[in-house]
C-alpha cells in the first residue's frame, strides 16, 4: 500500500508543481508590475492552495525513506526474534 501511495504522491507532487511554477512569477511579476499587468484575487488563491498542496505532498514524499527504513528494521528485528525463538525451542 505505501508503494501506492509512494506512486501517486509523487505524481501529485509533479503536476502541481507546473502550474505553482507557472503562477509564482506571474504573482511577482503583477506585484512589481505597478499596476501595468493585474491579476485577479483567484489567482493568488489558487497559488496559495498549490503552495499547501505541494507542502503536504512534499513532506510526505521527504518522510518516505525514513518511514520505510524504520519499517524495515522493525520486520528485521521481528525475524531475528523469531529465529533465535526457534533456535531456543530446537535445543
Amino acid at each position: 500500500m505505501s508503494k501506492s501511495w509512494n506512486k501517486w504522491s509523487r505524481k501529485i507532487h509533479r503536476w502541481f508543481a507546473i502550474p505553482t511554477l507557472i503562477l509564482i512569477p506571474m504573482a511577482v511579476f503583477s506585484k512589481f508590475s505597478g499596476g501595468i499587468f493585474h491579476m485577479p484575487p483567484q489567482f493568488e488563491q489558487l497559488q496559495s492552495l498549490l503552495m499547501l498542496l505541494l507542502a503536504i505532498t512534499g513532506g510526505f514524499l521527504y518522510l518516505m525513506p525514513y518511514l520505510a527504513k524504520k519499517n524495515r528494521n522493525k520486520r528485521k528485528k521481528a525475524r531475528v526474534a523469531v529465529a533465535q525463538n526457534e533456535n531456543s525451542q530446537q535445543r
